[in-house]
C-alpha cells in the first residue's frame, strides 16, 4: 500500500535479500517504509510479493526517497561494502538536510565507517554504522543489532532498531555500542568469534570421524545431545542438521559430497589484521582464518598427499573420547570468546570507545550466528561489580576450564599423534597455557633482539632499560632514551 509524501518513517535503499528483509521487518513492526533500489524492478517485485505485510512507499529515485521521509530523515543503506556505499552517500548527501541520519547496515570495515562519520558530521549529518547479525532469516524475524554513531542519532533511531531486533527474556538484542565505527567493529569481532567457533566444531567433527570412526548420521545425534549441555548454541544445533542431511543425488551424507574448501567474505581476516594492529592475541580466530585459507589451496594439498610423510602413530581411543572432545570443544569455544572480548577492551582504549562488555555479550544472546547459552554466563561475568580482566578469570569460567583441561590435553595429544590437524583446539590450549605460565621464552626473544638490533631489554631485578655491548666486552649499560 502507498502512503502520502513525507509520511515514511524510514527509507531503505538496496533491496537485495538482506535489505528487502530488513524493510519487511520494519513494515511488519508498524513502520511506514520507503523503498528504493537502483533497479526499480526489484522494488516492484518486493511490493508484488510482500506489499501486504505493512505500509510501503514506492520510490524510483533517491530524490523521491528523500522527499517521502518525515524529518529527521532516516535512510538505511544496504548495498555491498566498500565503494558502493561511498557512491550512495555521495548521491544522497546533497539531497539531505542537517540532522538527517544515514545508516549503513552492511558489513563495512569500521575504519571506513569512522571516515564516513567524520565527513558527514562536518555537514551536520549523522552517519550510523550498524552491525547486523543473523543472516537472511534474522534480518526478517529479528537480528542482533550493533549500532554505532552519535548518542543523538541513537535517540531518533534506537527505538526503531530495538523493536525489530531479536528479544531474549523480553530484552532487545540491540543497544548503542559507541561512537563512530564502534558498531561495525563489534560486529567484525563477532564474525571473528564465529570463524573460530565454526572451525572448532569442524575439528570436533573430524576427530570423532577420523579418530573414533563415527559416521555423520551418528554424529548428528551426538551434536543434538551436546546441544542440551553447556555447548547449547545455534551453531551446534545446525551442525546436527547438516551432519544428518543425506544428499538426494548420491544417497551419501551431504558433508561427503561438498568440496572441502571453505570460503570467506573477509570479516574474519579484518578481525585478525585489526588484532595484530592492536597487539591483541586472538590466536584462535587467526588460526581459523588460516585454516580456511589452507583448505582452499587445492593444488598444494593434492601434491602434499603424494609427497609429504605422515608417520602417524597407531592410537586407539577409548569410550570416553566423545566426552573428551565435547569438553575440549567447550574450552576452545570459551577461549574464542575470551580472545574476542579482550580485543574489544584493547580497541576501546585505542579508539576512545566506552564499550560495555556485558551489554555487548547480551546483544549476542539472540538473533545472531554465535548466539549461545554460554552468553548468559558471559553477560553476568561482565555485569559483576568486579569485572574480570580476561573472561577466563571469571570464577565460573576458571572452574569450567579446570574441569575440562585434562580432556582438552588428551584430545590435542591424540590429534597430534594421529596426524589430525586441530589448529584452534591446540592454539587455544597454547593461549591458555601462555597466560598461566610464570615465565615465557619472550626473555630469550628480548636477548636476541638486543644482540642483533640493540633493541634493549628490562631486568626483573632493577628499574630502567638496558643494553649489552655484545660486540665489545659484553658489559651491560643503561640505555639512553633517544626521544
Amino acid at each position: 500500500m502507498s502512503e502520502t509524501t513525507g509520511s515514511a518513517q524510514i527509507g531503505v535503499t538496496g533491496l537485495a535479500v538482506m535489505g528487502a528483509n530488513l524493510a519487511r521487518n520494519l513494515a511488519r513492526n508498524g513502520y511506514t517504509v520507503a523503498l528504493h533500489n537502483r533497479s526499480v524492478a526489484k522494488t516492484d517485485a518486493l511490493l508484488e510479493k510482500h506489499g501486504d505485510e505493512g505500509a510501503f512507499v514506492r520510490t524510483e529515485t533517491l530524490q523521491e526517497l528523500v522527499d517521502s521521509l518525515e524529518k529527521p530523515r532516516r535512510i538505511l543503506i544496504m548495498v555491498k561494502a566498500g565503494a558502493p556505499v561511498d557512491s550512495v552517500i555521495e548521491q544522497l548527501e546533497p539531497l539531505l538536510e542537517p540532522g538527517d541520519i544515514v545508516i549503513d547496515a552492511g558489513n563495512s570495515h569500521y575504519e571506513d565507517t569512522r571516515r564516513r562519520e567524520a565527513a558527514l558530521a562536518q555537514k551536520d549529518l549523522h552517519f550510523v554504522g550498524v552491525g547486523v547479525s543473523g543472516g537472511e532469516e534474522g534480518a526478517l524475524l529479528g537480528p542482533s543489532i550493533m549500532p554505532g554513531g552519535s548518542k543523538e542519532s541513537y535517540a531518533a533511531l534506537g527505538p526503531m532498531l530495538e523493536k525489530i531486533s531479536a528479544h531474549v527474556d523480553g530484552d532487545p538484542c540491540c543497544a548503542w555500542i559507541g561512537t563512530d565505527g564502534a558498531g561495525h567493529f563489534v560486529k567484525m569481532v563477532h564474525n571473528g568469534i564465529e570463524y573460530a567457533d565454526m572451525q572448532v566444531i569442524g575439528e570436533a567433527y573430524d576427530l570423532l570421524r577420523s579418530a573414533a570412526g563415527i559416521e555423520p548420521a551418528e554424529q548428528a545425534k551426538i551434536f543434538s545431545e551436546w546441544n542440551q549441555t553447556n555447548l547449547a548454541s545455534f551453531l551446534i544445533e545446525i551442525t546436527a542438521e547438516v551432519l544428518g542431511h543425506t544428499d538426494a543425488r548420491t544417497g551419501k551424507p551431504l558433508v561427503d559430497v561438498v568440496v572441502d574448501a571453505a570460503g570467506q567474505k573477509g570479516t574474519g581476516r579484518w578481525t585478525v589484521i585489526s588484532a595484530l594492529e592492536l597487539g591483541s592475541p586472538t590466536s584462535g580466530i587467526a588460526e581459523s582464518v588460516f585454516a580456511r585459507a589452507l583448505s582452499s589451496q587445492a593444488g598444494q594439498r593434492l601434491e602434499a598427499q603424494e609427497k609429504l610423510a605422515g608417520h602417524e602413530e597407531s592410537v586407539s581411543v577409548g569410550e570416553g573420547f566423545v566426552e573428551d572432545v565435547r569438553q575440549a570443544l567447550f574450552a576452545s569455544k570459551l577461549v574464542s570468546y575470551a580472545q574476542g572480548l579482550d580485543m574489544l577492551t584493547g580497541a576501546a582504549k585505542e579508539y576512545g570507545w566506552e564499550l560495555e562488555l556485558d551489554k555487548i555479550a547480551s546483544l549476542w544472546r539472540g538473533g545472531c550466528i554465535i548466539r549461545a547459552e554460554l552468553l548468559k554466563d558471559i553477560t553476568e561475568a561482565y555485569a559483576a561489580a568486579e569485572k574480570p580482566a580476561n573472561l577466563l578469570f571469571a570464577p565460573a569460567f576458571t572452574t569450567a576450564i579446570a574441569e575440562a583441561l585434562p580432556a582438552w590435553r588428551r584430545v590435542v595429544a591424540t590429534a597430534v599423534q594421529l596426524g589430525i590437524p586441530v589448529p584452534v583446539f591446540s592454539s587455544s590450549l597454547a593461549y591458555y597455557d601462555g597466560l598461566r605460565r610464570k615465565r615465557l621464552p619472550a626473555a630469550l626473544t628480548q636477548g636476541l633482539r638486543d644482540l642483533f638490533g640493540a633493541h634493549t631489554y628490562q631486568r626483573v631485578d632493577a628499574e630502567g632499560t638496558f643494553h649489552t655491548l655484545w660486540s665489545e666486552d659484553k658489559s651491560e649499560v643503561e640505555a639512553v632514551d633517544s626521544h
